[in-house]
């Protein structure tokens, strides 16, 4: 595995996190992000229903660190049953 990354660390880094939308899935996604972004700002994130209102995204936009941080926000969402997907 190359462990060579094409960030430049720190670098702000988007994340836009999918799944169904649900009351309190915002809520979720923020907290499970903070565990790994502590200094997440309020304002760096957008919630978007889907046009048929049944998924929601939320992109948050996080200072990152490195890429270890970044593989273990990416594990821990990935893992989680509420997310249908991540870019």
């Amino acid at each position: 595995m190359n462990d060579e990354s094409p960030l430049q660390f720190p670098c702000e880094f988007p994340i836009k996190i999918m799944g169904v939308r649900t009351p309190g899935f915002r809520e979720l996604m923020v907290e499970l992000v903070r565990r790994h972004a502590a200094d997440l700002d309020e304002r760096r994130i957008q919630v978007r229903d889907s046009r048929t209102g049944r998924y929601q995204s939320v992109t948050v936009v996080i200072n990152a660190q490195s890429r270890a941080q970044l593989d273990a926000l990416y594990r821990e969402l990935g893992s989680h049953p509420s997310v249908a997907m991540m870019l």
